[in-house]
């Protein structure tokens, strides 16, 4: 199976230019083909993992791809998919950025390779040095105002107004385009569906001012069964910095699939033999209380983006809260795994009946009393039934910590100051 098969079965190509051309270009040579990511915040998001892992397949078909991080159109901003104009960044931001995201590319692509070697780039290199004249006489000559007018990016922002520092972003990005076919032979650019007009605008520059042929290939736009947004929680986006969204959170979010995408997301985001998915959707079908597949999904992509001991750990904290045996956690588990609990400080000596009221596992005395007598209350795993139960510092874990469960569900997180 050639590559754009590959994608085919996996539901990745949304559209294409010139599929004959570029199957028979794929077929004859490795291809240089690239895709943009614009520092827009200090980390990339779950949303960036399709192009990214696009590259991805690409190389391991033997094919050669750059990684651009848009240190120049990141202080522009792109008005694809919104609906109002972003705020612009200092240039140091967009540089501190820049230089984050380029540390998260280097995870996924393979730059040592003797063979076909990932490569890294950033627009501002020529971005940052083009000459106004230059580029309105030599550039943008090329485009009218009309063609401009008519692409889904622009025309989407009429109605609210786009400025004409957003309304140039297509250009810049064509100019990107023109320069890697120039400079490296890059023929092929991918991106999410939402790219297709920028896509489309570099192949209108590239004819127009070399004579080269070039194609464009974008993805669906990942969308949940259930019409919620794909990589958004109540926190907010899933980041893959480990520092904004940790490892087990991550994992969290992978094995809460819903049964109807899950098979959807295993073609997506792995790369996991037909074989393996097609035995993955047999059980979604036939036993999916058992949850094969988002574990399956889970354990996948959590490894891919943070390394298999960042994903043992994540699956040892799930299990851990299943069982409730939460002793075994270490300190960084323990912060990982009750991020999202109410948690408080409390320092010295504190009876069990005070403690529950100062997380506000009890509203009352009376209430903290009745349920440790019922047995409702299981401190660090263990439970308590000692109405006089003062808290030690023996009682801690890791010296610090006090995992306190009111209930089967309701978890509450001390720290000992």
């Amino acid at each position: 199976m050639n590559i754009l098969q590959e994608l085919q079965y996996r539901g990745l190509i949304h559209q294409l230019t010139d599929e004959e051309g570029l199957a028979k270009k794929l077929s004859e040579e490795p291809v240089v083909l690239y895709a943009g990511f614009d520092p827009t915040a200090d980390s990339l998001h779950i949303g960036h993992l399709l192009p990214i892992l696009c590259l991805k397949r690409f190389q391991m078909a033997g094919h050669l791809p750059i990684a651009l991080v848009g240190g120049g159109t990141g202080l522009i901003g792109d008005p694809s998919g919104r609906s109002t104009e972003r705020s612009l960044n200092t240039q140091d931001v967009v540089e501190e950025w820049t230089e984050k995201l380029r540390g998260q590319l280097s995870r996924f692509l393979d730059f040592d390779s003797s063979v076909n070697p990932a490569r890294m780039a950033n627009n501002y290199n020529w971005l940052g040095d083009l000459n106004v004249i230059t580029f309105l006489r030599d550039i943008g000559k090329n485009f009218s105002v009309n063609y401009m007018l008519a692409k889904d990016s622009v025309d989407s922002r009429i109605g609210n107004g786009i400025s004409f520092t957003e309304f140039s972003y297509m250009i810049l990005q064509a100019y990107d385009f023109m320069r890697l076919n120039s400079d490296v032979n890059c023929s092929l650019q991918v991106g999410g569906s939402d790219q297709w007009g920028n896509i489309t605008a570099g192949l209108e520059l590239i004819g127009k001012t070399t004579g080269n042929k070039a194609f464009g290939l974008t993805m669906p736009l990942v969308t949940k069964s259930d019409g919620s947004k794909f990589g958004k929680t109540a926190g907010g986006a899933v980041w893959l910095d480990p520092d904004k969204t940790s490892p087990y959170q991550f994992y969290q979010f992978w094995i809460n699939t819903h049964d109807n995408d899950a098979v959807k997301f295993l073609k997506y985001f792995t790369f996991l033999p037909h074989e393996e998915i097609a035995r993955l959707e047999a059980q979604v079908s036939e036993s999916p209380e058992k949850r094969e597949a988002q574990r399956v999904l889970a354990r996948e992509v959590t490894e891919l983006v943070h390394g298999k001991e960042a994903t043992d750990s994540a699956i040892k904290i799930s299990e851990v809260l299943f069982s409730g045996n939460v002793d075994t956690l270490t300190g960084r588990e323990i912060e990982d795994a009750f991020q999202d609990v109410p948690s408080t400080e409390v320092s010295g000596e504190i009876a069990l009946i005070d403690l529950l009221l100062a997380v506000k596992a009890a509203p009352s005395k009376r209430q903290a009393k009745q349920d440790i007598e019922s047995g409702a209350v299981s401190l660090n795993g263990t439970k308590v039934t000692e109405l006089d139960k003062v808290l030690q510092q023996s009682d801690l874990l890791e010296g610090k910590y006090i995992v306190i469960r009111r209930g089967k569900r309701n978890y509450y997180l001390a720290k000992f100051v």
